[in-house]
């Protein structure tokens, strides 16, 4: 009895660890042109408001590939404190981008789009912390050797629309030692 119980548990186990194999060695899966349409924005950026691009970076921000090339994730760390996390994904299925971003101040956006005219935009509601629902407009698009990141904000379900931030990624340099 002893020994057909070490033999299923060696069978289990060996099958565990093929499954586990053919998981870690299994092909991408997205490698449609769709889903690099972002690859300019992988980096470990500096944040420069575009009206002080000169001026002191506001914020830093890690733009990682994930999921074997799926999606995207940024984390964004303001100066001030604000933390952001997001995941980008091309969706197959619907032929759009979307975004989920989530902060430490409670706010949760979730925006759909597509890629136009060379930058991708995307829209959609944003549920603030303290309660507010507004649409924002968010467009990202190669810049010299960094990435502008702009966005507009609707408070009337997009009767008008008013700028909300302009701030443009240019790659991390290390401090000087």
């Amino acid at each position: 009895m002893a020994r057909s119980l070490l033999v299923i548990a060696l069978a289990v186990l060996a099958a565990a660890a093929s499954t586990t194999a053919t998981a870690a060695t299994a092909p991408a899966r997205c490698t449609a042109s769709e889903y690099h349409q972002l690859d300019f924005w992988v980096d470990d950026w500096d944040t420069f408001d575009t009206e002080s691009p000169g001026g002191p970076s506001v914020a830093r921000a890690h733009v990682d590939r994930i999921a074997q090339g799926c999606g995207l994730h940024e984390l964004y760390e303001q100066d001030d404190g604000l933390i952001g996390d997001s995941i980008l994904s091309y969706d197959a299925v619907r032929r759009q981008w979307q975004q989920t971003w989530l902060t430490n101040g409670g706010s949760l956006m979730v925006i759909t789009g597509n890629v136009q005219d060379g930058k991708l935009v995307l829209e959609g509601e944003v549920h603030r912390g303290n309660g507010e629902v507004m649409l924002q407009r968010i467009s990202w698009q190669p810049q010299g050797d960094g990435v502008r990141e702009w966005a507009l904000m609707s408070k009337d379900q997009g009767k008008t629309w008013s700028p909300a931030f302009d701030v443009l990624f240019r790659r991390h340099k290390a401090p000087a030692p």
